[in-house]
């Protein structure tokens, strides 16, 4: 499995998502506070776009008429048909034996240790000496 370095953190503020295309595949990156999780951006149900559905919390039950609000903001519903994925996991609500969404794990790096690699990309060499960056030609 290959890295790819695709946005600093704070493009992607807590309780937001930021789609990206990471090896021609629409990747859904989103920061669940702090932490960050990505998922292939296709409701495996019929391919609607995960990244547009409304984000929300799990409506739990344990008898007729009580009932419990959970997890605010950990689950993504999809746009077209209202199936709901866990974003830190994939997990479906509405199939959990048969359906999973696609989840990829997402780390975060600091600027310093990139500049290390491993990583495949047309570049210009940088070199981070103290508090100056020095790019060579």
């Amino acid at each position: 499995m290959s890295r790819h370095v695709v946005a600093p953190t704070r493009e992607i503020p807590p309780g937001s998502r930021k789609l990206f295309t990471i090896k021609g595949r629409p990747i859904a990156i989103f920061n669940l506070n702090g932490d960050f999780y990505g998922m292939f951006n296709r409701c495996p149900h019929q391919g609607g776009s995960l990244c547009e559905g409304a984000v929300t919390g799990l409506v739990e039950s344990t008898s007729a008429g009580h009932y419990s609000y959970s997890r605010r903001g950990e689950i993504i519903r999809c746009p077209w048909h209202g199936w709901e994925f866990d974003i830190r996991t994939g997990k479906s609500y509405c199939s959990p034996d048969k359906v999973k969404a696609r989840s990829y794990p997402v780390e975060t790096a600091h600027g310093a240790e990139l500049v290390e690699g491993p990583y495949v990309a047309e570049t210009v060499p940088v070199h981070v000496e103290e508090d100056y960056i020095v790019v060579e030609m």
